[in-house]
């Protein structure tokens, strides 16, 4: 080995000790996190879903059907079936992904009046701990606010932490849609946080709709575990390679019911989930934005036909990550590099790590660019 590749080793050796730093201490801006269990599985309600012969054969198995066929499956039934097996099978049709758009929305509207059903009776359970009543109530408020009338809810899963994803604009005939994949700390509690909103994907997706006048669907998409804090599970690949299989079917479940090719956000650790599915992705763009890496070192590591763009102001923290992987911790190559080839968006009115959504910014304004094919 030559003495240029050993320097090479060192630093990364180093950088790779820094990063281990950054996890376990929380220097940097990081804070500690407690490990997270990722729900990887299909939807709840899905064993009564393949025990259903209803129609006088199988339907699609939620667990590895591919949404093309799903799609094709819906296609050949009749408005009355399509219902029929939503009102039977709410969880699962809700988050199925190729099923039709609007029969998920009436699904998730069905499954989140079940839910709030189930938390108010728990919230007035005199046998729960005070904490376990204080939690239902929480969650009842939850499924109100996600049943207010203007809501579009396209995916609704309450196990775990929950995850949701919910659509600002008419998904159905937007002839541009977008995604926003949140990093940290994001779930159904919090994916539409009065809080540092423009951290939010909720937050984010209405900011963008906004800023295209209307003109792309936003889908806000809290559908995977995500690390809690900034610590070792930030800094590992972990989570993300759990989310992206899920990222990838969302995204082909789109385009299989019909929408175009999205045009996909990536926020922070989203940016890690966005990576590794990039390959699986049915993406127009792909944007990442305030990114620790992508888990590739160039854009040609990704395997993607989308355009890719990587944003960060200089007030991110996110520059005082190591961009390294080495030995499980890191995601690589910081993607605003020009080594990485991505096409760099300007953000230098963008503020902190959350700022890139905010009204006025010149990365708002790139943002609305691609999102609705204006930016070359």
């Amino acid at each position: 080995m030559g003495l240029s590749s050993w320097k090479q080793r060192g630093r990364r050796a180093v950088a790779a000790a820094a990063l281990t730093a950054i996890a376990v201490s929380g220097t940097a801006g990081w804070a500690s996190g407690q490990e997270q269990h990722p729900f990887t599985g299909p939807p709840p309600g899905t064993a009564s879903w393949r025990a259903d012969d209803s129609l006088g054969r199988g339907l699609p198995d939620p667990a590895t059907a591919e949404p093309s066929r799903v799609a094709s499956f819906f296609r050949g039934l009749s408005g009355a079936e399509q219902r029929d097996l939503a009102v039977r099978h709410p969880s699962v049709v809700g988050n199925l992904d190729g099923a039709p758009i609007a029969l998920r929305y009436e699904a998730n509207a069905l499954s989140l009046r079940a839910e709030q059903a189930r938390a108010r009776a728990d919230a007035e359970n005199p046998t729960l701990t005070e904490r376990q009543r204080t939690s239902a109530r929480a969650l009842t408020d939850r499924c109100s606010q996600l049943l207010a009338q203007d809501r579009r809810i396209l995916a609704f899963d309450p196990r775990g932490r929950g995850q949701v994803a919910e659509v600002y604009g008419d998904l159905e005939t937007a002839r541009h849609v977008s995604v926003i994949v949140p990093g940290s700390d994001i779930d159904l509690g919090t994916f539409d946080r009065a809080t540092d909103v423009y951290g939010t994907p909720a937050g984010m997706a209405r900011s963008l709709h906004r800023a295209t006048g209307g003109r792309t669907a936003v889908v806000a998409w809290a559908g995977y575990t995500t690390p809690v804090g900034l610590g070792p599970d930030a800094a590992t690949g972990r989570l993300a390679e759990a989310g992206a299989p899920r990222l990838a079917r969302f995204a082909q479940g789109l385009t299989a019911a019909g929408a175009p090719k999205p045009t996909v956000f990536c926020h922070s650790y989203g940016s890690v989930v966005c990576g590794i599915a990039a390959s699986r992705l049915p993406a127009a763009d792909l944007v990442a934005l305030g990114s620790p890496g992508l888990r590739a070192d160039t854009v040609a590591e990704l395997h993607t036909r989308a355009r890719v763009w990587a944003a960060r102001d200089d007030s991110d923290w996110i520059a005082k990550v190591p961009n390294v992987e080495l030995f499980g911790l890191g995601h690589g190559t910081d993607p605003t590099d020009a080594s990485f080839g991505a096409r760099r968006v300007p953000a230098e009115r963008a503020q902190g790590h959350t700022g890139y959504f905010a009204p006025g910014t010149d990365s708002l304004r790139a943002f609305a660019d691609i999102a609705t094919g204006a930016a070359s």
